[in-house]
């Protein structure tokens, strides 16, 4: 029987996990998306985006739990039938765009920050990478459940010393009103492309017995997504408008504080955050794949796990090299936005939410080959 915390908690924590690498570690994404639009209407983006987090997964969790369905093809063929392969071809993109982020984030930290060849950021970027999804679900779930606790401790030291030094100037850019209603698109296109996550941490669901555990960890889960990203935004607008111009804004502020032991430490936890985030969402492709062995009544070789893993990796670290970590950004999130809204962020809201509040699975639709 699992405790309350896998049921509850876990999930939530491995979202925020997944999420936070490729969607607001470095900085440069809520530069993007939400101080673009003013530092209050930014903050009120944000807000908006715990929402839509919260209400999507908790429809996705439960439905999840009803259909049995722990890994994303499995669950996108419950939700959309033939339909599915959309949402693989969506997944691969993001996968790559998120992993050249986090590439190029991990090679410019180790120059950057610890005087070291980016190339060799990558190269721990891949090995630690291969090395834990090689073990599975369990210690995946352990690691990325502890670290997102940890990120609250270090997040939330960063801004007591921001709003210690910079309250006075905190204060003033926040009581700079929004010009235009943009920052409420500006955060559901946040939510939407982040909502790819989702589906990447269905593996935590099998915890899940009734609908209340389900419901609660997607609402938690919106939460514990949301606040850190709040916590480094609230530091951000200390700096603003000159830290938009940072290609990673979390080191520029971590960098003011003047503290060669609290950038050191905040720098390698980045780095380490990056790496979680890799991890998850090659560990839900990873279980997809082998979902496609399972059909075949066949088991997915372990030995498999981190040679996809590698070559992943490769092709993304090659794509971040030639474009760049700000390109990548302000390029290449916004595009795959709307076709996550279509595929999954609709139907959920629609089909799916009809299903949950019929309160049982439909049959599930012929098994499609992989």
């Amino acid at each position: 029987m699992a405790n309350w915390f896998q049921r509850l908690v876990m999930p939530g924590l491995v979202f925020e996990s997944v999420v936070i690498g490729g969607g607001y570690a470095t900085g440069r994404e809520l530069v993007e998306f939400f101080l673009r639009h003013g530092p209050l209407a930014g903050l009120l983006g944000l807000v908006a985006t715990l929402i839509v987090w919260g209400i999507v997964l908790a429809i996705t969790f439960e439905f999840a739990r009803l259909t049995r369905s722990f890994d994303y093809r499995t669950f996108f063929v419950h939700l959309i039938g033939r339909a599915w392969v959309l949402y693989d071809i969506l997944y691969y993109a993001t996968l790559i765009l998120v992993l050249s982020v986090i590439g190029a984030a991990c090679s410019t930290l180790f120059h950057q920050s610890f005087g070291m060849p980016g190339w060799l950021g990558a190269a721990l970027l891949m090995l630690c990478a291969a090395f834990l999804v090689y073990f599975g679900n369990t210690l995946v779930e352990r690691v990325l459940s502890a670290w997102g606790i940890a990120l609250y401790v270090l997040y939330g030291g960063i801004v007591l010393w921001c709003l210690t030094h910079y309250s006075a100037v905190i204060g003033q850019n926040l009581r700079i009103p929004p010009t235009d209603a943009s920052w409420i698109a500006g955060g559901v296109a946040y939510a939407g492309y982040n909502l790819a996550a989702a589906p990447a941490v269905l593996f935590c669901l099998r915890h899940a017995s009734r609908r209340r555990d389900a419901v609660i960890a997607g609402l938690a889960g919106g939460a514990f997504a949301v606040l850190p990203g709040i916590l480094l935004y609230v530091s951000v607008i200390a700096f603003y408008p000159a830290i938009t111009r940072e290609p990673v804004p979390a080191v520029a502020i971590v960098s003011n504080i003047g503290s060669r032991t609290f950038s050191f430490i905040f720098e390698l936890a980045l780095f380490i955050t990056l790496i979680k985030t890799g991890v998850g969402l090659l560990h839900a492709l990873n279980e997809r794949i082998a979902a496609a062995f399972s059909i075949r009544r066949a088991h997915m070789p372990r030995g498999l796990r981190p040679l996809v893993t590698l070559g992943i990796l490769t092709f993304a670290l090659f794509l971040a090299d030639r474009v760049g970590i700000i390109a990548l950004v302000a390029r290449g999130y916004g595009t795959i936005t709307y076709g996550f809204l279509a595929i999954y962020v609709l139907p959920i809201m629609t089909v799916g939410l009809w299903r949950v509040c019929r309160g049982a699975a439909a049959a599930a639709p012929a098994e499609e080959g992989a």
